[in-house]
């Protein structure tokens, strides 16, 4: 299982009305370069494993809910479409980088990663599914 970890920016950014979690363009994007909470704060900082063999670049990703039940905020996402290597391998790659792609200043600011643990590579026809949890959301604020 994948474990999540917040940017430290995001938070911040929050605050200064940046994200709008409930209408913005979601994204995710493929890393095998180590994150750092508290150094990356937009896309820029943090390397993108490279295109090809089916891995066309960060993946949209539908926002099912954003609502606040008692005070506290739940962001649920739909999970995207599987990335599948076709014609060669994807990767490697440990990281999977969620930011947000609407705003342009800062332009594509960092949420959060979820580290697999170790590097993966997808090998021809292998498929990718980043799951994300409809009963507990991708992230809370209480």
């Amino acid at each position: 299982m994948a474990t999540y970890n917040k940017f430290h920016q995001f938070p911040e950014d929050l605050a200064k009305k940046v994200h709008n979690l409930s209408a913005d363009s979601l994204k995710v994007y493929l890393s095998n370069s180590t994150p750092s909470a508290s150094d990356d704060a937009v896309k820029a900082d943090l390397a993108e494993i490279s295109t090809g063999n089916g891995y066309t670049g960060p993946v949209a990703v539908t926002i099912t809910s954003c609502e606040q039940t008692s005070g506290t905020l739940k962001l649920i996402l739909a999970d995207p479409a599987l990335i599948t290597a076709s014609g060669g391998s994807i990767g490697p790659f440990r990281y999977v980088v969620l930011y947000n792609d609407t705003p342009t200043s800062p332009a594509d600011p960092l949420i959060a990663w979820w580290d697999y643990g170790s590097a993966l590579t997808l090998t021809d026809t292998q498929t990718f599914q980043i799951d994300f949890s409809a009963a507990n959301g991708v992230l809370t604020i209480a």
